[in-house]
């Protein structure tokens, strides 16, 4: 189903995603990241996208979890030392940071799960087409390569494995071995399948003349309500940051949180701008739900007879 915040304009979408990336990035603080992260994780459930989030979320947070262990092992800063671990200062500072980092990276792995799903290519292609179509085009061959290169690999393996070649089995030495094979198969068929793609695209002219763009997508009304929403709530919460709103100092001592009006202000801007899309699929949903509703009431066949009659009419 593609209603929702998946029909919105792509320009909205955009704009929607390299916010939640600039926030994430800038605004340090767990209540920003915590509601951040709960917002987008909420969106995914609702737009369906629930079985892909926990099929990827042992590996977003074993990459995510490595930061929050390593940085006290590494960083010594602070003024609170908990323990010590190989002759090594372990800090209450330490951790704290590396936690946050930790939700800093899930934050940003959720993000672009959903960006991958809201913002298709078609809708790439039209927002970058006509400005740069070469570099639009190189930048979207470049992030289809990652998932495309999951799924071959996953093939291959399965291939493979009936042939004895398995990483998963084995000692060391046998299993290196295996693996730099599956590696020289995916990367041989990559790199096969790049030449097809580049003479197909050289025999269809590709880059003689400038490139067209045609766009399907049109701003209503909607779209324009959203875009200013969107600009308006980020504007008041870059103007927080600006004044220092919207970040927790840890190191090299840990100040106390103070949440004041400013903050509060610039808070709920944040929140006006993260649960937008929640509010566009709550809607959705609610509206499918009651045509459904109404359809089947008017489907409802009304039962007319001698026995519903009044005493009147008799």
């Amino acid at each position: 189903m593609n209603g929702g915040f998946r029909s919105v304009h792509p320009s909205v979408a955009l704009l929607y995603y390299a916010g939640l990336l600039l926030f994430a990035m800038l605004l340090f603080h767990p209540l920003y990241l915590l509601t951040e992260l709960a917002a987008v994780a909420v969106l995914l459930l609702l737009q369906g996208q629930g079985r892909p989030l926990l099929r990827g979320l042992p590996f977003y947070l074993l990459m995510a979890g490595s930061v929050a262990v390593l940085n006290p092992l590494f960083s010594h800063r602070g003024s609170h030392i908990l323990f010590y671990f190989l002759d090594q200062p372990i800090t209450l500072e330490a951790i704290l940071y590396g936690l946050m980092m930790m939700v800093v990276l899930l934050t940003l792995f959720i993000v672009f799960i959903s960006y991958n799903y809201t913002v298709t290519t078609d809708k790439f292609m039209y927002l970058f087409a006509a400005a740069a179509p070469k570099s639009a085009l190189l930048t979207l061959m470049a992030i289809r390569f990652v998932p495309l290169f999951q799924r071959r690999l996953h093939q291959i393996t399965l291939i493979q494995r009936i042939r004895g070649i398995d990483v998963g089995t084995g000692n060391l030495r046998k299993r290196m071995r295996d693996g730099m094979t599956l590696l020289k198969v995916l990367l041989t068929w990559s790199l096969e399948e790049a030449l097809q793609t580049a003479d197909s695209m050289k025999a269809r002219g590709f880059g003689l003349r400038k490139r067209s763009a045609y766009g399907i997508y049109k701003l209503d009304r909607r779209d324009v309500a959203l875009l200013a929403v969107l600009a308006v709530c980020g504007l008041v919460v870059l103007g927080g940051w600006l004044q220092g709103y919207g970040k927790i100092e840890i190191y090299p001592r840990m100040k106390p949180v103070q949440f004041g009006g400013g903050e509060a202000t610039c808070f709920i801007g944040f929140c006006l701008f993260a649960l937008t899309p929640l509010w566009l699929e709550g809607r959705e949903k609610w509206l499918w739900r009651s045509s459904q509703r109404n359809a089947y009431l008017s489907a409802t066949p009304i039962k007319t007879g001698p026995h519903l009659m009044s005493s009147r009419s008799r």
